[in-house]
Protein backbone atom coordinates (compact mmCIF):
# COMPACT_ATOMS: atom_id res chain seq x y z
CA UNK A 1 0.00 0.00 0.00
CA UNK A 2 1.15 3.50 -1.12
CA UNK A 3 0.15 6.69 0.34
CA UNK A 4 -0.82 7.68 -3.86
CA UNK A 5 -3.75 9.35 -3.97
CA UNK A 6 -7.31 7.11 -3.54
CA UNK A 7 -9.44 7.15 -6.58
CA UNK A 8 -11.89 4.91 -5.34
CA UNK A 9 -13.49 3.65 -2.44
CA UNK A 10 -11.34 0.04 -2.70
CA UNK A 11 -8.29 2.39 -2.34
CA UNK A 12 -9.85 4.80 0.20
CA UNK A 13 -10.68 2.01 2.52
CA UNK A 14 -7.50 0.42 1.71
CA UNK A 15 -5.25 3.09 2.97
CA UNK A 16 -7.42 3.23 5.67
CA UNK A 17 -6.48 -0.11 6.80
CA UNK A 18 -2.67 -0.03 6.20
CA UNK A 19 -3.03 3.49 8.29
CA UNK A 20 -4.59 1.49 11.24
CA UNK A 21 -2.29 -1.51 10.86
CA UNK A 22 0.35 0.50 11.20
CA UNK A 23 -0.60 2.77 14.16
CA UNK A 24 -1.51 -0.70 15.88
CA UNK A 25 2.12 -1.82 15.04
CA UNK A 26 3.83 1.11 17.12
CA UNK A 27 1.41 1.24 19.75
CA UNK A 28 -0.59 4.28 18.71
CA UNK A 29 -3.90 2.80 19.11
CA UNK A 30 -5.60 0.73 21.63
CA UNK A 31 -8.74 -1.48 21.79
CA UNK A 32 -11.48 0.84 20.46
CA UNK A 33 -9.69 3.88 20.76
CA UNK A 34 -7.64 6.23 17.92
CA UNK A 35 -10.13 7.02 14.58
CA UNK A 36 -9.42 8.15 11.41
CA UNK A 37 -12.07 9.97 8.36
CA UNK A 38 -11.10 11.06 4.95
CA UNK A 39 -13.18 13.59 3.06
CA UNK A 40 -13.93 13.32 -0.61
CA UNK A 41 -15.56 15.40 -3.02
CA UNK A 42 -16.39 12.68 -6.00
CA UNK A 43 -19.45 9.85 -6.31
CA UNK A 44 -18.49 6.93 -4.37
CA UNK A 45 -20.20 3.13 -5.29
CA UNK A 46 -21.32 2.51 -1.52
CA UNK A 47 -23.99 0.11 -1.90
CA UNK A 48 -22.48 -2.74 -2.08
CA UNK A 49 -20.45 -2.53 0.43
CA UNK A 50 -22.85 -0.17 2.92
CA UNK A 51 -26.06 -1.74 2.26
CA UNK A 52 -28.01 0.24 5.09
CA UNK A 53 -28.62 3.71 5.37
CA UNK A 54 -30.37 6.23 7.96
CA UNK A 55 -30.35 10.60 8.27
CA UNK A 56 -28.03 11.68 11.08
CA UNK A 57 -28.07 14.85 12.43
CA UNK A 58 -23.84 15.86 12.39
CA UNK A 59 -22.38 17.52 15.57
CA UNK A 60 -21.69 20.98 13.62
CA UNK A 61 -22.87 22.69 10.61
CA UNK A 62 -20.76 21.95 7.18
CA UNK A 63 -21.98 23.77 4.84
CA UNK A 64 -19.09 23.78 2.43
CA UNK A 65 -18.70 20.02 2.88
CA UNK A 66 -22.11 19.35 0.78
CA UNK A 67 -22.11 16.27 -1.54
CA UNK A 68 -18.63 15.60 -0.16
CA UNK A 69 -18.61 12.02 1.34
CA UNK A 70 -16.72 11.50 4.33
CA UNK A 71 -15.18 7.87 5.53
CA UNK A 72 -15.12 7.27 9.10
CA UNK A 73 -14.27 4.75 11.60
CA UNK A 74 -16.74 3.92 13.77
CA UNK A 75 -16.90 4.77 17.80
CA UNK A 76 -15.30 1.70 20.20
CA UNK A 77 -14.54 -0.06 16.70
CA UNK A 78 -11.08 -1.23 16.57
CA UNK A 79 -8.53 0.61 13.64
CA UNK A 80 -6.59 -2.78 13.63
CA UNK A 81 -9.31 -4.66 12.19
CA UNK A 82 -10.18 -1.97 9.40
CA UNK A 83 -7.77 -3.57 7.06
CA UNK A 84 -9.11 -7.16 7.12
CA UNK A 85 -13.27 -5.73 7.86
CA UNK A 86 -13.48 -2.09 6.72
CA UNK A 87 -17.27 -3.14 5.35
CA UNK A 88 -17.84 -3.69 9.14
CA UNK A 89 -15.84 -1.40 11.27
CA UNK A 90 -16.13 1.70 8.84
CA UNK A 91 -19.34 4.06 7.69
CA UNK A 92 -19.38 6.67 5.31
CA UNK A 93 -21.55 9.97 6.04
CA UNK A 94 -22.33 11.77 2.63
CA UNK A 95 -23.04 15.47 3.72
CA UNK A 96 -26.44 16.77 2.59
CA UNK A 97 -27.05 20.00 0.75
CA UNK A 98 -28.12 21.93 4.21
CA UNK A 99 -25.09 21.23 5.76
CA UNK A 100 -26.35 20.07 8.91
CA UNK A 101 -27.53 16.15 8.37
CA UNK A 102 -26.07 13.26 6.19
CA UNK A 103 -26.96 10.11 4.98
CA UNK A 104 -25.00 7.48 6.74
CA UNK A 105 -24.38 4.25 4.81
CA UNK A 106 -23.25 1.42 6.75
CA UNK A 107 -23.96 -2.54 7.28
CA UNK A 108 -26.32 -2.65 10.24
CA UNK A 109 -25.02 -6.43 11.19
CA UNK A 110 -21.01 -5.11 11.36
CA UNK A 111 -19.66 -3.87 14.34
CA UNK A 112 -20.18 0.25 13.05
CA UNK A 113 -23.51 1.69 15.36
CA UNK A 114 -22.35 5.82 14.58
CA UNK A 115 -19.32 7.71 13.46
CA UNK A 116 -16.56 8.05 16.47
CA UNK A 117 -17.43 10.31 19.50
CA UNK A 118 -14.46 12.70 17.79
CA UNK A 119 -16.73 13.37 15.00
CA UNK A 120 -17.06 16.70 15.59
CA UNK A 121 -13.08 17.55 15.38
CA UNK A 122 -12.92 15.00 12.14
CA UNK A 123 -15.75 17.32 10.49
CA UNK A 124 -14.43 20.66 11.46
CA UNK A 125 -10.98 20.08 10.53
CA UNK A 126 -11.92 18.87 7.08
CA UNK A 127 -14.42 21.70 6.56
CA UNK A 128 -11.68 24.38 7.44
CA UNK A 129 -8.94 22.80 5.33
CA UNK A 130 -11.33 21.94 2.20
CA UNK A 131 -13.16 25.74 2.13
CA UNK A 132 -10.20 27.08 2.67
CA UNK A 133 -7.88 25.42 0.58
CA UNK A 134 -10.23 24.11 -2.18
CA UNK A 135 -9.59 20.74 -1.84
CA UNK A 136 -11.26 17.62 -3.18
CA UNK A 137 -9.76 14.90 -0.42
CA UNK A 138 -8.28 15.35 2.93
CA UNK A 139 -7.48 12.38 5.72
CA UNK A 140 -7.38 12.63 9.20
CA UNK A 141 -6.16 10.51 11.86
CA UNK A 142 -6.35 10.92 15.94
CA UNK A 143 -4.12 8.02 17.79
CA UNK A 144 -2.11 8.04 21.31
CA UNK A 145 1.33 7.43 20.10
CA UNK A 146 3.08 6.72 23.46
CA UNK A 147 6.03 8.41 23.43
CA UNK A 148 4.64 11.82 22.23
CA UNK A 149 1.59 11.36 24.79
CA UNK A 150 4.53 10.71 27.42
CA UNK A 151 6.16 13.68 26.99
CA UNK A 152 3.28 16.10 27.50
CA UNK A 153 2.92 14.81 31.10
CA UNK A 154 6.58 16.44 31.78
CA UNK A 155 6.17 19.87 32.47
CA UNK A 156 9.61 20.40 30.27
CA UNK A 157 8.01 19.87 27.20
CA UNK A 158 4.45 21.68 27.77
CA UNK A 159 4.85 24.14 25.05
CA UNK A 160 5.23 24.15 21.32
CA UNK A 161 8.70 25.24 21.34
CA UNK A 162 9.73 22.52 23.60
CA UNK A 163 7.69 19.68 21.83
CA UNK A 164 9.47 20.68 18.52
CA UNK A 165 12.65 20.96 19.80
CA UNK A 166 12.67 17.19 21.66
CA UNK A 167 11.44 15.65 18.22
CA UNK A 168 13.38 17.50 15.90
CA UNK A 169 16.65 16.49 17.00
CA UNK A 170 17.06 13.66 16.38
CA UNK A 171 16.87 12.11 12.96
CA UNK A 172 17.98 14.82 9.96
CA UNK A 173 15.10 13.77 7.65
CA UNK A 174 12.45 15.25 10.57
CA UNK A 175 12.72 18.96 9.68
CA UNK A 176 12.37 17.62 5.66
CA UNK A 177 8.74 15.64 6.79
CA UNK A 178 7.42 18.05 9.53
CA UNK A 179 8.96 21.66 8.14
CA UNK A 180 6.20 23.10 10.54
CA UNK A 181 6.89 20.55 13.12
CA UNK A 182 3.55 20.52 15.43
CA UNK A 183 1.32 22.52 17.82
CA UNK A 184 1.22 21.70 21.61
CA UNK A 185 -2.44 22.51 23.14
CA UNK A 186 -3.09 21.74 26.52
CA UNK A 187 -5.11 19.39 27.99
CA UNK A 188 -9.14 19.66 27.13
CA UNK A 189 -11.66 17.61 27.57
CA UNK A 190 -11.72 15.06 24.90
CA UNK A 191 -14.67 15.30 22.50
CA UNK A 192 -15.66 19.33 23.36
CA UNK A 193 -16.12 22.75 21.87
CA UNK A 194 -13.08 24.16 23.61
CA UNK A 195 -10.37 21.29 21.99
CA UNK A 196 -12.28 20.96 18.33
CA UNK A 197 -11.64 24.49 17.97
CA UNK A 198 -8.00 24.60 19.09
CA UNK A 199 -7.62 21.63 16.84
CA UNK A 200 -8.50 23.12 14.27
CA UNK A 201 -6.96 26.64 14.90
CA UNK A 202 -3.37 24.62 15.60
CA UNK A 203 -4.20 22.76 12.18
CA UNK A 204 -3.90 25.47 9.62
CA UNK A 205 -0.26 25.59 10.38
CA UNK A 206 0.54 22.22 10.84
CA UNK A 207 -0.21 18.99 10.22
CA UNK A 208 0.15 17.54 13.19
CA UNK A 209 -1.29 19.08 16.88
CA UNK A 210 -0.26 17.32 20.25
CA UNK A 211 -3.08 16.69 22.61
CA UNK A 212 -1.64 17.28 26.13
CA UNK A 213 -1.79 13.65 27.71
CA UNK A 214 -4.43 12.72 25.65
CA UNK A 215 -2.91 12.35 21.73
CA UNK A 216 -2.52 14.05 19.04
CA UNK A 217 -4.64 14.15 15.37
CA UNK A 218 -2.57 14.42 11.95
CA UNK A 219 -4.18 15.63 8.67
CA UNK A 220 -3.49 14.76 4.74
CA UNK A 221 -4.25 16.06 1.74
CA UNK A 222 -2.99 13.24 0.11
CA UNK A 223 -4.46 9.69 2.10
CA UNK A 224 -5.67 8.32 5.28
CA UNK A 225 -1.50 6.26 5.31
CA UNK A 226 -0.33 9.85 4.64
CA UNK A 227 -1.33 10.64 7.47
CA UNK A 228 -0.34 7.86 9.48
CA UNK A 229 3.44 8.86 7.98
CA UNK A 230 3.65 11.83 9.70
CA UNK A 231 2.80 10.58 13.30
CA UNK A 232 5.28 8.03 12.86
CA UNK A 233 8.25 10.98 11.98
CA UNK A 234 6.97 12.59 15.07
CA UNK A 235 6.63 9.75 17.59
CA UNK A 236 10.10 8.48 16.20
CA UNK A 237 11.58 11.50 17.43
CA UNK A 238 9.83 11.54 20.46
CA UNK A 239 10.94 7.92 21.41
CA UNK A 240 14.55 8.70 21.00
CA UNK A 241 13.82 11.52 23.31
CA UNK A 242 12.32 9.36 25.82
CA UNK A 243 15.14 7.02 25.82
CA UNK A 244 17.49 10.15 25.78
CA UNK A 245 15.74 10.87 29.04
CA UNK A 246 16.46 7.49 30.14
CA UNK A 247 20.28 7.70 29.97
CA UNK A 248 20.14 10.94 32.06
CA UNK A 249 20.39 12.92 28.59
CA UNK A 250 23.66 12.07 27.73
CA UNK A 251 22.84 12.14 23.41
CA UNK A 252 23.92 15.26 21.86
CA UNK A 253 21.20 15.23 18.71
CA UNK A 254 20.78 16.72 15.82
CA UNK A 255 22.70 20.38 16.51
CA UNK A 256 20.63 23.49 15.36
CA UNK A 257 23.53 24.12 13.01
CA UNK A 258 23.55 20.29 11.78
CA UNK A 259 19.62 21.29 11.05
CA UNK A 260 19.87 24.09 9.30
CA UNK A 261 22.70 22.03 6.82
CA UNK A 262 19.92 19.72 6.41
CA UNK A 263 17.51 22.52 5.51
CA UNK A 264 19.71 24.56 3.29
CA UNK A 265 20.65 20.99 1.14
CA UNK A 266 16.55 20.10 0.99
CA UNK A 267 15.35 23.77 0.22
CA UNK A 268 12.98 23.24 3.35
CA UNK A 269 11.06 26.02 4.01
CA UNK A 270 10.71 26.54 8.18
CA UNK A 271 10.84 29.04 11.23
CA UNK A 272 11.88 26.32 13.58
CA UNK A 273 15.79 26.60 12.89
Amino acid sequence: MTTSHPTNLTDLLGSMGAAGKRLNAIDAIEAGAGNLSVCCNWTLDLNEIFPDTTTIDLPLEVPGLAGYTVLVTGTGCRLREVADEPALNVGAVSINEDGTTGTLHYRADGNFIRPTSEFNSHLAVHHDQITRRGLDLHAVIHAQPPHLVQLTHIPAYQSTEAMNGAILRWEPETIVQLPAGLEYLPFMVPGSQELMENNVRGLRDHVITIWAKHGLMARSDVSPLGACDKIEYAETGAAYECRNLSTGGAGEGVTKDELRRVRDAFNVTTTLV
